[in-house]
């Protein structure tokens, strides 16, 4: 069996797509997934299973809107194995997320687009914003003081936003230690 950390994106935002995570668990249990836990109300959910990343991922959004309801145009799934998140953590700009009362730190997981692609949408603000590609996601930092001057948001309404699905450095983190102890 492999652990896995499945992020969804698009569900519990808003008070739209909301699905609880125990209903959710249990119903992954019902498809055969094992160990099965969720992190906070966000759609992060770990479990372990010996299907591959993209039979995960082709289930659970092919199913995931049809037993809970949701709009399927923003639902999507992103699925890491432990290799594939402490890779991702360990590869973060150096001192990236190390000063959270000074900046808020964000990994960007982008989903079936390069960091190429994604970093044509981004515009950061100087002194206030700043951004690096990884291998498969970007690394976003904001000055917490100046964050309601951030341009982090203006991502929002591009068409390679639905592609995306954003966590902060902390749930990154936690989600790596949490796959680590299962």
């Amino acid at each position: 069996m492999i652990k896995y950390v499945v992020l969804l994106r698009g569900i519990n935002v808003g008070g739209k797509n909301t699905v609880s995570m125990e209903k959710l668990k249990l119903y992954l249990e019902e498809l055969g997934y094992k160990n099965i836990k969720s992190y906070i109300n966000s759609g992060n959910i770990l479990l372990e299973s010996d299907k591959t990343h993209k039979e995960i991922a082709d289930q659970i959004e092919k199913v995931l809107p049809i037993k809970f309801n949701l709009d399927s145009n923003i639902v999507r799934v992103l699925i890491l194995s432990n290799k594939d998140l402490k890779e991702i953590i360990s590869k973060a700009p150096k001192g990236f997320g190390t000063i959270p009362t000074k900046y808020h730190s964000d990994v960007i997981f982008l989903l079936g687009v390069s960091s190429e692609e994604a970093l044509k949408v981004f515009s950061p603000k100087e002194k206030i914003d700043r951004i690096w590609p990884g291998n498969g996601v970007i690394y976003s930092e904001r000055l917490s003081a100046e964050r309601t001057k951030s341009r982090l948001n203006r991502i929002i309404g591009t068409s390679v936003y639905k592609s995306m699905t954003i966590r902060n450095w902390n749930t990154a983190t936690k989600l790596l230690k949490l796959l680590e102890e299962m």
